[in-house]
This record gives C-alpha cells, sequence and structure tokens, in this order.
C-alpha cells in the first residue's frame, strides 16, 4: 500500500519508493567519505559516516547532512532523473551501512586498529562504489536473498517483487509509485 493511502509518514520513517538518483550519489558520497578517511589517515570521519547512516536508517533523508544535500542540491542541480525503486531493501542495505561504519568507528576510535577500520571501510568502499556507479545494490541482493529464504517476511515489503509493475499502474495513472502526481 502507498504511503499516499495510508496517510503521512511519521518522521521516523523510511521513503517507500526512493529515488534511485538519490541512493546512487549517496552512495558516491560515501565513497569519497571512506576514500578520504583512509587516504588522509583520518579515522574521525567514520563518526560522520555512522552518524550519516544511523539518520538514514531512522528518518530517510530528513536527519541525513549527506542525504540532505544530495536530495535538495545535488539531484536539482544536476536534473538527476526520478527512477522509483522499492524503500525497504535500501533501508536494509543503508542498516548493513550502519554495521560496517560503526565497526570502523569502534576499530579506529575505540581501540586504535586503524589498518582494521580501514580493511572494514574497505568493503564498505567496494558495496558503495557498486552502487554508485552502476546502480548495483548488494544490500538490496541480500536483502531479496533473506526473503526469499524465508528469514524476512514477504509482507515487509510485498511490492519489492513487482516493484516495476507497480511503477507502471501508477505512471499510467498520472502517478509516481509514491501516489504524488508525476507533474508538480
Amino acid at each position: 500500500m502507498s504511503s499516499a493511502t495510508q496517510g503521512k509518514p511519521g518522521f521516523f520513517s523510511f521513503p517507500h519508493p526512493i529515488n534511485a538518483s538519490v541512493a546512487r550519489s549517496v552512495a558516491a558520497g560515501v565513497v569519497l567519505m571512506a576514500v578520504a578517511t583512509i587516504v588522509f589517515d583520518q579515522p574521525w570521519i567514520t563518526l560522520l559516516l555512522s552518524y550519516g547512516f544511523i539518520a538514514r536508517v531512522a528518518a530517510g533523508p530528513r536527519l541525513s547532512p549527506l542525504a540532505l544535500l544530495v536530495t535538495r542540491v545535488i539531484v536539482p542541480k544536476f536534473g538527476l532523473p526520478y527512477r522509483p525503486v522499492a524503500g525497504p531493501p535500501k533501508r536494509f542495505a543503508a542498516s548493513i551501512g550502519v554495521v560496517f561504519s560503526v565497526t570502523a568507528a569502534i576499530l579506529s576510535l575505540g581501540f586504535g586498529l586503524n589498518g582494521a577500520a580501514y580493511i572494514v571501510l574497505g568493503g564498505l568502499i567496494f558495496a558503495a562504489t557498486l552502487e554508485s556507479v552502476i546502480g548495483y545494490c548488494l544490500g538490496c541482493q541480500i536483502f531479496g536473498f533473506l526473503i526469499t529464504w524465508g528469514i524476512i517476511p514477504e509482507n515487509v515489503c510485498e511490492d519489492c517483487a513487482n516493484f516495476e509493475q507497480r511503477a507502471k499502474r501508477m505512471a499510467a495513472r498520472g502517478l509516481r509509485p509514491d501516489g504524488t502526481p508525476l507533474v508538480e
């Protein structure tokens, strides 16, 4: 069911659908921040990465400076297209980002293990690069496998399996998949 039929989502919610252009641009920002952490040996940046992921999981783009920059400046400035994708897999992927970034922060800032922290960040860089460069969301694929294996219930994202079909149905009615008008 779309947010339009459910009413306005709460502050601590995640958008469904989410704009793939936003997700890819945020992933590019994550790559830049993680690479800067390693190249300039600035482990404090792991705190910014951690906060960003936690904020995005908790409230979508509302509390994340990187996501706000992307949604309010980068996407409009560069005219990036609205390409809807299901939100729950993206939230799951961001949750994995929380695990990687918090682990890196604890290893580096808590235990002084910068080398181990930077290896963990390497995994984050790999996944975020796949998303930003070719649009392949590793976390979303894992989410799909977990639904297939019955670990995540299908009702968590009933639209996920047929999201493209939903987008086409809604577009035929002059709506985006989230129920808002195509023309603003």
